[in-house]
């Protein structure tokens, strides 16, 4: 007997795609405004995070970590250029006072407050520290002074930073350079820093000033001996 055929089943009804209706509501023209502006303000904000980090990497590199600035010796009016003995050069210090990043104080500072000891020696003879330096006629003082003749210089400074051998030179008015300490040049005149006792071979410049430094200046003919230490007392 043959096998009945079936029966094909009806097709199915296929649902046509609905478009999709956006049921969100539309903003009144004062939600837009309102909007921009917190979008505005954003913006600006993100610009001046910008402009604020630029300044840092720029500018603020040294201060934030309290470092101290290269001395720029070009921007340094009425340096001496000549041989020791050298005055206070006070007669250009305010004029350097901005190029070295130092103020006019009205008393010492208390936040930093630390001693080094400096020797001059020409040909084997010490060169007098002139008391003074750093004291304007009575009206001001800055970080870096001294009192006497002893050699002593006083870094008293009312904010926390570190301070250079190039910057206490910079207000005595005294050339400074990695070739030069006043009228001295290599290599038609040798000369080497020690610092406590030891052969300084960087630019002294920008040797960072530490408590209890000896710090010694071997102009032409060296000494028998060289200033090691020194014995600052209280201060």
């Amino acid at each position: 007997m043959a096998k009945k055929a079936r029966t094909p089943a009806p097709p199915r009804k296929v649902q046509a795609p609905q478009r999709r209706v956006d049921h969100r509501r539309k903003r009144t023209p004062e939600e837009r405004r309102t909007l921009w502006i917190s979008v505005a303000f954003a913006a600006s904000g993100v610009a001046a995070i910008a402009i604020v980090a630029a300044l840092f990497f720029a500018f603020g590199r040294g201060s934030s970590s309290g470092a101290p600035a290269a001395v720029n010796e070009s921007k340094l009016i009425g340096l001496q250029t000549g041989p020791a003995p050298w005055n206070a050069g006070l007669d250009h210090l305010p004029d350097r006072l901005g190029p070295l990043g130092l103020q006019q104080l009205g008393s010492e500072g208390e936040v930093v407050h630390i001693h080094q000891h400096l020797d001059i020696l020409v040909n084997g003879k010490h060169v007098a520290v002139p008391q003074g330096i750093g004291i304007y006629d009575g009206q001001f003082l800055t970080q870096l002074h001294t009192h006497d003749t002893s050699g002593i210089m006083h870094v008293e400074s009312p904010t926390k930073r570190e301070f250079s051998l190039g910057e206490f030179f910079g207000v005595w008015g005294v050339r400074l350079t990695n070739d030069c300490i006043g009228g001295y040049c290599k290599p038609k005149t040798p000369w080497k820093l020690w610092v406590n006792g030891i052969k300084y071979n960087g630019d002294p410049s920008k040797l960072v000033l530490k408590k209890h430094q000896e710090l010694a200046f071997i102009i032409g003919k060296p000494p028998k001996r060289i200033p090691v230490t020194y014995q600052f007392g209280a201060l």
